[in-house]
């Protein structure tokens, strides 16, 4: 198996579950967080349905710098939620396809301006976009169980699942 091949397989298997989460996200609680040093939710599942785009990004560019970033698209809902999703990760298996592991050896940049954060190879930029996903998803399930709001388990039943699995049996 390529590299290529290993990174469209993870993004299949991840996506789904960024997929699930993104799906629950209550467009009541958009403006919801749970300390102000933290982001809304609007901001974090935004952030999260963007990054599904990130590997196009990282295949397509030698850099990416945020000073001449766009705005996000502005999100209201679960359903504004994964067509963005739906569109980056359209996007990022399109990218991959035409990839070659060659291409993975070049650098790549993530700057804002003259300030350089990340300076790497594209393998290693697509390795840290499956990182950030994983963290913002668990973030952000962070703060739906904070509010009560049952969560999916990405890699096997979550203690919500759990416990409707448990009630189910006693019925």
């Amino acid at each position: 198996m390529s590299f290529i091949e290993a990174f469209q397989k993870e993004l299949a298997d991840e996506s789904k579950e960024t997929h699930r989460m993104l799906a629950i996200v209550p467009a009541d609680k958009m403006d919801w967080q749970p300390h102000p040093k933290s982001m809304t939710i609007k901001a974090l599942s935004t952030h999260l349905a963007d990054i599904a785009s990130w590997i196009s990004a990282i295949l397509d560019q030698d850099e990416w710098d945020l000073a001449k970033a766009e705005e996000p698209v502005d999100c209201k809902n679960a359903e504004d939620l994964l067509k963005k999703f739906d569109k980056g990760l359209s996007r990022s298996q399109e990218a991959l396809s035409h990839a070659s592991d060659a291409v993975l050896q070049k650098r790549w940049l993530l700057r804002a301006g003259d300030d350089v954060y990340l300076d790497i190879e594209k393998w290693e930029a697509i390795r840290h976009a499956f990182g950030q996903n994983a963290h913002h998803r668990a973030q952000l399930g962070v703060f739906l169980r904070l509010l009560d709001i049952p969560i999916p388990g990405p890699y096997g039943p979550s203690a919500d699942e759990m416990a409707m699995m448990a009630a189910e049996e006693q019925s």
